[in-house]
């Protein structure tokens, strides 16, 4: 099934415990995309760079099944750049440069063969930019799902508002979702952000899990204790990646599927973290793959007496 993905294509500058890169490919379609093209092909990409986007790192994101009809690029503006330091725990994080550079122009255009897609990933970006993507669709996609963030929620609140209305899942970690329905219960946060437009909600844990919530029913999938989190840069968006290009494989959106596809979701980001950047995204096999979906298939799996 055709899958869209909406996200940035970017450079980073990482320091985290175990060390520092100082301009690496980043961009949370960037991250996306990779993890998606493990399950489905070809991964249509909507997303702007500058002129100092390597064609190197295109070409080989094309190697791997991603279609670029969707991409805009700025030959005389540089690509959106940014700049964290994580703490000790890896979970907090400074950032220290936010260069929006060619992302302050960025109003995509869906090339015709991208409207009919039936799976659509609308990554962490301005609620309008979202809202346009969806408005250029030819059909109603089987299944849209978007990520955001509490700066969104704090500036553009009546946008962010009209886009949840449009979504079937929205993808947001616990702060986010206590942010958003102003409840500290992630129970009665999911209830109420469910209350305003989609059916799905995703509650993203770090290295406590995720879950997730339609209706009534409630999923909790867990998370791989890793030895070690070298850059946890894109896990997120790695995580929505695997989730839903799974999801477009099978062709399925029910509660059920969407129980699988946390798990590979979580599995593909288990990896992103292993390695600074997408680096440990394009080493990895179907068999990698396919060992750490069983390892975190194991950890729920029991048998009561």
């Amino acid at each position: 099934m055709s899958l869209l993905i909406v996200g940035t294509m970017a450079f980073d500058a990482l320091e985290t415990p175990f060390g520092k890169v100082d301009r690496i490919i980043g961009g949370s379609g960037t991250y996306a995309a990779l993890a998606a093209s493990n399950y489905t092909q070809p991964v249509k990409m909507v997303s702007i760079v500058g002129g100092d986007f390597p064609q190197e790192e295109m070409d080989d994101l094309a190697a791997r099944g991603i279609n670029f009809d969707g991409l805009e690029i700025v030959p005389d503006e540089k690509s959106f750049f940014w700049s964290g330091r994580y703490h000790l725990d890896m979970n907090t994080r400074d950032t220290l440069v936010t260069d929006l550079n060619v992302l302050l122009r960025f109003d995509p255009k869906l090339p015709e063969n991208y409207r009919d897609a039936e799976y659509v990933m609308l990554g962490n970006l301005a609620p309008n930019i979202q809202i346009n993507v969806i408005g250029q669709m030819s059909k109603r996609p089987k299944l849209v799902i978007m990520d955001t963030m509490n700066f969104w929620m704090d500036n553009t609140m009546e946008d962010l508002s009209k886009v949840l209305k449009m979504v079937d899942l929205l993808m947001v970690n616990d702060s986010e979702a206590r942010q958003l329905s102003g409840e500290h219960s992630l129970v009665k946060a999911a209830k109420k952000i469910q209350a305003m437009g989609p059916k799905y909600l995703i509650i993203k844990k770090g290295e406590h899990g995720a879950l997730l919530f339609y209706g009534d029913k409630i999923f909790s999938a867990p998370a791989l204790p890793l030895e070690d989190v070298f850059d946890p840069t894109g896990a997120g968006d790695t995580f929505a990646g695997g989730f839903i290009g799974y999801l477009a494989r099978i062709n399925e959106t029910s509660f059920e599927a969407m129980k699988a596809a946390i798990i590979v979701g979580s599995a593909m980001a288990s990896f992103c973290v292993e390695k600074f950047g997408p680096g440990r995204l394009k080493e990895i096999s179907a068999d990698d793959i396919r060992a750490r979906v069983d390892e975190f298939v194991s950890l729920a799996n029991f048998e009561v007496r």
